[in-house]
């Protein structure tokens, strides 16, 4: 029997799915831990996506997606953030975002190619490096911090083989956002060494307590280094719709509008038309409902762990709470797998997002108040019977 390539035979299955596959097998568990909008995608938006059905349009569209749409979201980044693409050659509508980031890896690197990668991160993001022939060079994140990279350590990180900077705010897992000063550092950084910064732009409409969206295609003299990764699913609650888009100049959308021809021919031509519709004032009226909602329960879950003793780095973005369990004498793994076992409540080990996220777990929010109320109580009651509180 032919051997498996071992850049995948050796990477891990998502620490997320994995954990959910016990999850699948039991009755009565409120879940904290699937990063997906519990809103049923707005009906603006499905009206269109219905409505192009019902019309027959039912074939490709062209490679880089609508036209349409490609005019709709260049308007949109420009109005929201002063960043400018080209519709016509410099944005590819991709089956997420999850393709945006294996077209932009494998459009830049050579085996052997380094990536910096701030964690805690996406749980894609290294395999992807490494399935792209390239080397993932993990610059940690602190709690202290705010989970904000440190300008010092991504520097002392490069070294001649570094090829890019990826990253991804509003984060997933920790709820982080990134300030101007800190994305105009890693600016001067990318010039100073000749690199690419990939951003992960797919929380970008969910902000909260007056916390500034910065796109890295907008930061001048980063224009032509940003690959910008842009989504539709957790913003306008669409992750099943599988849309997003990815924004570069030059030769770098041309590379990677090449390799998405070749791979995907299209996005789907459905979800192109809902898209569409999400970038009109309706959809943006829903998006800002859902906003105002998951910010009432980014407050009560985070007061919430407060007062059971685990401490979070305030989130000011996407729809995550990554609270702190070291202290409790467990494992990130240890105490989501008795949390659940126990009391029937997920949450995501920290460490699937990378091992600077050990004694951590991830809680989303993205649940309905009263699941948050619930899930609160009985973890008040897992932690009392450990004698933990």
């Amino acid at each position: 029997m032919p051997s498996i390539a071992s850049r995948v035979r050796e990477a891990p299955f998502s620490g997320i799915r994995r954990f959910f596959d016990i999850i699948a097998t039991m009755d009565d568990v409120i879940s904290l831990g699937v990063g997906q909008p519990d809103f049923v995608t707005p009906e603006p938006i499905l009206r269109a996506g219905v409505r192009s059905l019902e019309q027959g349009h039912t074939g490709y569209t062209a490679n880089a997606g609508r036209i349409e749409l490609r005019r709709l979201l260049a308007a949109h980044l420009e109005k929201l953030y002063g960043a400018r693409y080209d519709p016509e050659s410099e944005i590819i509508i991709t089956v997420g975002v999850s393709e945006g980031v294996y077209l932009a890896l494998t459009a830049i690197l050579e085996p052997g190619d380094e990536v910096i990668v701030l964690e805690p991160c996406f749980v894609s993001y290294k395999p992807e490096v490494i399935f792209a022939g390239g080397r993932p060079v993990v610059v940690p994140t602190k709690f202290e911090e705010g989970f904000r990279p440190r300008l010092e350590d991504l520097r002392a990180a490069i070294t001649p083989r570094t090829k890019a900077i990826l990253f991804n705010y509003p984060n997933n897992p920790t709820g982080a956002t990134i300030d101007r000063e800190t994305m105009l550092g890693i600016a001067r950084l990318a010039r100073e060494h000749d690199l690419f910064v990939i951003s992960d732009e797919t929380y970008d409409r969910l902000i909260y307590e007056g916390a500034e969206h910065i796109c890295a295609g907008s930061i001048a003299g980063l224009e032509e280094r940003a690959i910008v990764l842009y989504g539709f699913s957790k913003d306008y609650a669409m992750t099943g719709w599988r849309i997003g888009a990815a924004c570069a100049k030059g030769e770098v959308a041309s590379a990677m509008l090449k390799i998405h021809q070749y791979t995907i021919m299209s996005a789907p031509t459905p979800a192109q038309f809902a898209a569409e519709a999400a970038l009109t004032p309706e959809g943006e009226a829903e998006v800002e409902r859902m906003r105002q909602e998951y910010d009432r329960r980014r407050r009560f879950i985070t007061a919430g762990l407060e007062e059971l003793g685990l401490p979070c780095s305030s989130p000011k973005g996407a729809f995550y709470v990554f609270p702190r369990i070291a202290h409790l004498g467990m494992t990130s793994e240890e105490f989501a797998q008795a949390l659940l076992r126990e009391e029937r409540v997920a949450v995501v080990p920290g460490t699937a997002f990378g091992e600077c996220g050990e004694g951590f777990v991830r809680c989303t929010y993205a649940s309905s108040l009263g699941e948050l109320q619930e899930a609160l109580v009985r973890m008040r009651r897992f932690l009392q019977r450990r004698g933990l509180i």
